[in-house]
């Protein structure tokens, strides 16, 4: 693949802190790029990325409403709808799981750095060069976790599926666990099937599974 010009690149933000997102307009007008969209939050950027034609998504993980995982979710959404956008996530934390969930479909043009580690602006303008090309930026603490979470499958598991897992330890049906967490059935089966999967339990009934995954979760 050709090497990208960063005069030429166009990035579309989101980051629910004015300063930091603002900041990170500064920081990349000074390193060549042009952004042609910053936002609040991550459904702002989805409803508005297919009219800009971005290169690349700077995201930040944690943002409105919930807090917990909204950029991971527009990055997944992006790779899926657009998968010529690259994709940069920008965190304060090692989020592993969600590292471990964007990288699962091997694509590349993603990266993720933690923000208090980024050393000066050519690092910068490095990741989301390369990452606009393509290429794959991850901080070498998010590396770490990764290979941590490669020795125990439960690691694997998402938040949500880790609450639906949980609750499921506590006896709740499917249909239990969608009243406490607020979301419809077939959400719960959705993660249920992710969960069977990820800790590689073959389909021998599914009540058969469930008990299985429970005795994998109070053995943790």
């Amino acid at each position: 693949m050709t090497s990208s010009d960063p005069a030429s690149l166009r990035l579309v933000i989101a980051d629910d802190s004015v300063l930091l997102r603002e900041g990170l307009v500064r920081l990349f007008d000074e390193a060549g790029f042009e952004t042609v969209g910053a936002y609040g939050d991550a459904d702002a950027l989805l409803a508005s990325v297919g009219s800009l034609a971005p290169d690349v998504a700077v995201l930040d993980v944690r943002m409105p409403p919930t807090f917990r995982d909204e950029g991971v979710r527009a990055a997944l959404t992006l790779r899926a709808e657009h998968p010529e956008i690259g994709v940069l996530l920008l965190s304060q934390y090692v989020e592993g799981t969600y590292a471990q969930e964007l990288l699962a479909s091997g694509q590349g043009g993603t990266g993720y750095l933690l923000k208090d580690r980024i050393a000066s602006l050519d690092e910068l303008r490095d990741a989301v060069t390369r990452v606009a090309d393509g290429g794959t930026v991850l901080d070498p603490q998010v590396v770490r976790e990764l290979l941590v979470r490669r020795t125990n499958p439960l690691e694997s598991l998402t938040p949500r599926e880790r609450e639906v897992l949980q609750l499921m330890a506590e006896g709740r049906t499917n249909a239990g666990i969608a009243q406490r967490l607020v979301i419809g059935v077939g959400a719960v089966e959705k993660n249920v099937t992710s969960i069977f999967q990820k800790l590689a339990l073959e389909d021998s009934g599914d009540d058969h599974r469930r008990v299985l995954a429970v005795l994998a979760f109070l053995q943790r």
